[in-house]
């Protein structure tokens, strides 16, 4: 069976004649050829992320260009995102049908104009805080349309029959500076943004949409793309492939491999469902998708019920305090902000208790302690302005169905005290994505005396050996907290990464923007002039997950390189110039020349690479040059 892919695209040309497409064929055409062939655009988005707790704008339209100048919209209605949450994890937009043919450039829609209390919020010292955006005039921001140009030598080329994954980024760290001395924080946006052809990697995406078959003879399973938190749109179809690993979570029961892909065959169509994994083949009309989880039905969300996710910052009896909390409300509520600082979740003997990727049995409310992350999932409660003032998930409201609760893998980032074969000793910088200051850690431990401390969190890490690793070395641990009142080990990691070998992102502004910004620029590199006059005090760094260090303090203004044997993304532009997108350094080091013409100022300057001390390089496979 073959899913239908619903798709209207536009075709706009010189002589304004519209074109429609659905399905395989195409319905019309202006000079009646009725033999247009087409293939697959298969869109994912990510951002560089920035110093943000939540930023929530509406995106698109998304429109491109083909060579001979028709015009094709893959996205026309604008979807509603949370930037931040496109950081860790990239979203599979879309998959539609596109006319083939050489695509040379593309639009985007940022709107800002829904802006609502929580959509855009800064962390100052621990506390999620309201920040107001504003264009470089001091305005309220409002719409932008960001024009890209894709690489002469790297253009879309969609091709009959077969698909071609187009790349977009939302560059937060090069898009927007925050002035937290203001009341509230203000942010300032020059939007910036990426798009590039970009090959079948190891990039962990997420895949949501709608179900439409399960098909066990083949270990796989068929949806229309949906993504984000959209409740209307089909954007094309997609094959997850599943294996006999794939951990499933559907209607709050756990499954493994083929067990799972039985259950789906009970499911209605239309069911929203989530795949976690990477991208597969694109050698057909119909892309494939690579799932190592999959959470469907009521796991994944419930038109009936409220899902909030967030950081357990405390928990007192039956209630957890949730940090940082994004929240999707159920069909029909009338709330009027979808992120909170903090919220009380009260949860009871007949919550539903899951943890992500492991079929885990004697999980209960205690599994949850201080510092994880969850996703629950309940009966919300709003005040008489609409606002979310807490979620009961004891199951025990009978308007509502149950209560449920997913662990979801945690990260800790710490400097290593100590290390052993199996265990470690960090002294923890953030956990949860918050500071410790943000977390209450009475109750983790068997005793008072037990209790977590976060300059000595003990983390068991079976089958890893950190006994050779230098003391004050960062680290980063992926894993879960150990349950409430059972510390110590304060959490176990199932991953353990230098920050060094993490990737990690060169921040540089410069105040009121500069004419000469570089003191040497060219396909072999850049090196930032550090004794320009206008360049900022404090945004010139190098950022390792939460720690940054100054430029100023490294034995001379590092060598930016450009990483060989990989794909680049280098990119030089505005959203009033246009941005244009270059795969390789002599096509970015001519425009980069060209654009610093002794007018055009350069306000931000992000990378996103590793650094080397050794060699004090920073080599970059990313470089954002905001003009």
């Amino acid at each position: 069976m073959t899913a239908v892919r619903a798709r209207l695209l536009r075709r706009l040309l010189s002589t304004a004649c519209v074109l429609v497409l659905g399905g395989t064929a195409l319905l019309a055409s202006c000079s009646g050829n009725t033999n247009i062939s087409y293939g697959t655009a298969v869109v994912t988005l990510s951002d560089v992320s920035g110093d943000f707790t939540s930023y929530i704008v509406n995106i698109g339209p998304i429109t491109l260009t083909r060579s001979d100048g028709i015009v094709v919209e893959p996205l026309a209605t604008p979807e509603t995102i949370d930037l931040v949450k496109v950081h860790d994890l990239t979203e599979l937009v879309e998959a539609p049908a596109v006319p083939a043919g050489t695509y040379t450039s593309l639009t985007l829609t940022l709107d800002y104009t829904a802006q609502t209390a929580g959509n855009i919020t800064v962390d100052v010292n621990g506390v999620p805080t309201d920040a107001a955006a504003k264009d470089p005039s001091g305005n309220p921001m409002s719409v932008s349309t960001l024009t890209v140009t894709f690489d002469p030598k790297n253009q879309l080329v969609i091709s009959a029959g077969t698909s071609t994954r187009l790349a977009i980024d939302v560059n937060l760290a090069a898009s927007n500076s925050v002035d937290l001395s203001t009341s509230p924080p203000t942010v300032t946006v020059r939007p910036f943004i990426t798009a590039t052809v970009a090959p079948v990697d190891q990039t962990v995406m997420r895949a949501r949409g709608i179900f439409v078959i399960a098909q066990p003879a083949s270990s796989d399973y068929i949806v229309n793309m949906r993504p984000f938190n959209d409740l209307v749109s089909a954007l094309g179809a997609l094959t997850v492939n599943t294996t006999s690993s794939t951990y499933f979570n559907i209607n709050g029961v756990v499954y493994s491999g083929a067990a799972g892909l039985t259950a789906m065959q009970s499911l209605l169509i239309s069911t929203p469902i989530a795949a976690y994994g990477t991208l597969g083949s694109l050698s057909t009309i119909t892309p494939s998708f690579n799932a190592t989880a999959v959470y469907a039905g009521t796991s994944l969300e419930d038109p009936l019920a409220d899902f909030l996710t967030g950081t357990v910052s405390a928990v007192s009896g039956a209630t957890l305090t949730l940090h940082g909390v994004s929240y999707v409300p159920r069909i029909g509520a009338l709330t009027t902000r979808i992120f909170y600082a903090d919220i009380p979740v009260t949860v009871g003997p007949a919550t539903i208790m899951s943890e992500d990727g492991v079929a885990a049995s004697g999980l209960s409310t205690q599994s949850v302690s201080v510092g994880q992350r969850i996703t629950v999932s309940g009966q919300a409660t709003e005040d008489s302005s609409f606002l979310l003032t807490s979620l009961d998930a004891t199951g025990q409201v009978t308007t509502a169905p149950k209560g449920q609760v997913r662990l979801q893998p945690t990260t800790v980032w710490g400097t290593l005290n100590s290390g052993a074969s199996g265990s470690m000793s960090l002294d923890v910088l953030s956990l949860g994505d918050f500071a410790p200051s943000a977390l209450t850690f009475t109750g983790t431990g068997t005793t008072s005396a037990n209790d977590a401390v976060a300059a000595s969190y003990a983390v068991d890490s079976p089958g890893i050996d950190e006994s050779a690793t230098p003391a004050t070395t960062l680290l980063e641990a992926v894993g879960f907290v150990t349950p409430f009142g059972s510390a110590p080990p304060d959490f176990t990691a199932s991953a353990v990464t230098a920050g060094t070998a993490t990737p990690q992102t060169l921040v540089v502004e410069w105040n009121g923007g500069a004419a000469s910004p570089f003191s040497s620029a060219g396909s072999t590199g850049l090196v930032v002039d550090l004794s320009n006059a206008n360049l900022s005090s404090t945004v010139r760094y190098i950022a390792t997950g939460p720690t940054t260090t100054d430029l100023t303090t490294l034995p001379a203004s590092p060598t930016i390189a450009f990483a060989a044997g990989g794909a680049l993304t280098l990119a030089v532009g505005s959203s009033n110039l246009g941005i244009d997108v270059f795969n390789d350094p002599s096509g970015f080091a001519t425009q980069l020349s060209t654009s610093l013409n002794g007018t055009n100022l350069v306000y931000r300057l992000v990378c996103v690479g590793q650094y080397s001390s050794a060699t004090n390089t920073f080599t970059a496979t990313q470089v954002a040059v905001n003009l």
